[in-house]
């Protein structure tokens, strides 16, 4: 069975509308995008035909998410509304529907599908680390280097099999 799960990006590009697959959410995004379309009741259609559906992930797949995001450094990036979509995606097995380089950063490294929309979506996958530009020490997390006080910088150190393990 083909189905995506959609975030916001996805309802913004349109995709559910145009979809003949069935579309998933969780109840954080579709709060987010409730406005959409809302004078015509289009959202309200999805749901009564059942071509979207809104499901929570569980517990151990929202930790398994947000634990993926840390050890790729998107975290601080990403909404709880991201993480949902992520937890959402590993405890189907589904496919991501999003621009968002976040959130398609951490779904790879998990070797989940993602699919972009109106983006070419990205090449490289990795991990984030923050470095000073003054003194050339890489640091994990951060704002300010505590050697020489510089501002912090993110680079991406790009990897073809980061992945981060899970236990579905």
């Amino acid at each position: 069975m083909d189905f995506k799960i959609l975030d916001a990006s996805a309802f913004y590009a349109g995709v559910p509308f145009r979809s003949s697959d069935d579309c998933y959410t969780t109840s954080l995004v579709y709060d987010e995008i409730k406005h959409i379309k809302n004078s015509h009741g289009v959202l309200e259609t999805l749901l009564e035909t059942n071509r979207l559906k809104i499901k929570e992930p569980n517990i151990k797949s929202t930790k398994s998410a947000a634990k993926a995001s840390k050890n790729t450094g998107d975290f601080p990036q990403l909404t709880k509304q991201d993480i949902s979509i992520i937890a959402l995606c590993i405890e189907m097995n589904g496919e991501i529907i999003s621009d968002d380089f976040a959130i398609l950063n951490v779904a790879k490294n998990l070797d989940l599908k993602v699919s972009p929309i109106m983006t070419k979506g990205i090449k490289d996958v990795g991990k984030w680390i923050h470095y000073c530009p003054g003194c050339r020490t890489n640091y994990s997390t951060g704002k300010e280097c505590p050697v020489c006080g510089t501002p912090l910088k993110r680079k991406l150190l790009k990897s073809k099999s980061l992945s981060v393990p899970f236990s579905k």
